[in-house]
């Protein structure tokens, strides 16, 4: 018996021990799982507690938000059909940045047919990215219209207001011209669940349509649509929000929507951000929220360049400027 299969069932008989913690150093040794050790972890996953698989997949989840260099989709295609729907809604998360076009089928027969209401909100919002590869063309063409299809005929049909909601935020990227029909009827709905959904599909949109609706929705005196908006308005780029999510950033009282807000203002820019972001940073003796602070100070510094970049990609003295070549050719016409 070799090292390496010793080590895993080390592993495994930690995830059967019901006396200890699983120690978070073991976590690394799922990502890029070998064929062998995948089938002895499955081979075992019944007899796990199922408190224990859940923690479990939440912390890879958390590791694969904090390490780009892990994957865990080997193990997470593995439990797509596991008995437990709790199981398969977090197999689904830990595949939310795969781009791999094999799950579209997978994703889109788990929105129709799953039998549980959160696997097939989790499943909806997965297509996501996937109706995002569609716009930039990065999927095949007749792939992205069946994905579009699928969830047109979901968000009009019956299923659970929650599958629904998530189906609109998906079809936010999508440039078919009924889903801006669909965002304005939902934002306009008296229900700020609804009114939250259409600000994130707003948000993903790139259509400065939505200007007027996000920054009016900054104000609202619900915190889902309030965060919502803030979202929405650093992902549209747009500057008129600036000053109300600057004022945010002193009197909001939820703290989700204050880290909205600071991560919205790093992608806009502009006038007194960095000053203000650089304020909270010293004020703050939170190890997160100095972290966090830091990560959008680092966003703020490329949307900086980039606006440097734009101004320098144009300039204004060979605009519409006409050159002697073109003076002498109308000189020989006459």
């Amino acid at each position: 018996m070799n090292t390496a299969a010793v080590t895993f069932q080390k592993i495994l008989d930690a995830l059967l021990s019901e006396d200890k913690d699983f120690p978070r150093h073991y976590l690394q040794e799922f990502s890029d799982i070998g064929t062998d050790e995948l089938q002895n972890l499955l081979d075992v996953w019944l007899r796990i507690k199922p408190s224990r698989k859940l923690t479990l997949l939440e912390e890879l989840k958390s590791l694969a938000d904090a390490d780009t260099l892990v994957s865990f989709d080997d193990l997470a295609r593995a439990l797509l059909t596991d008995s437990d729907p709790n199981v398969r809604v977090h197999a689904i998360r830990l595949l939310d940045e795969s781009e791999d076009t094999k799950l579209i089928s997978t994703f889109l027969d788990m929105l129709k047919n799953d039998p549980d209401v959160n696997v097939r909100a989790e499943a909806a919002n997965a297509l996501n990215l996937f109706v995002d590869l569609g716009e930039l063309e990065e999927i095949p063409e007749k792939t992205y219209h069946e994905i579009e299809d699928a969830l047109l005929a979901s968000v009009n049909g019956e299923d659970d207001v929650r599958v629904r909601r998530a189906v609109l935020e998906s079809l936010g990227y999508s440039s078919r011209p009924e889903v801006a029909t669909l965002i304005e009827s939902a934002f306009h709905r008296e229900d700020p669940h609804w009114q939250a959904s259409a600000l994130i599909a707003m948000g993903r949109s790139a259509d400065d349509r939505w200007e007027e609706d996000v920054t009016a929705s900054l104000i609202s005196d619900d915190e889902r649509v309030k965060r919502a908006a803030a979202q929405a308005a650093g992902e549209l780029s747009i500057r008129s929000a600036r000053p109300i999510l600057l004022k945010m950033l002193g009197a909001e009282e939820d703290a989700d929507v204050t880290s909205a807000a600071i991560w919205s203002l790093s992608q806009i820019g502009g006038e007194d951000v960095r000053t203000y972001l650089e304020n909270l940073l010293d004020q703050t003796e939170d190890e997160e929220q100095i972290e966090f602070l830091e990560e959008a100070l680092d966003n703020l510094a490329f949307t900086e360049d980039l606006d440097r970049f734009e101004l320098l990609a144009i300039d204004p003295d060979e605009v519409d400027e006409p050159n002697d070549f073109d003076n002498d050719e109308d000189d020989e016409k006459e």
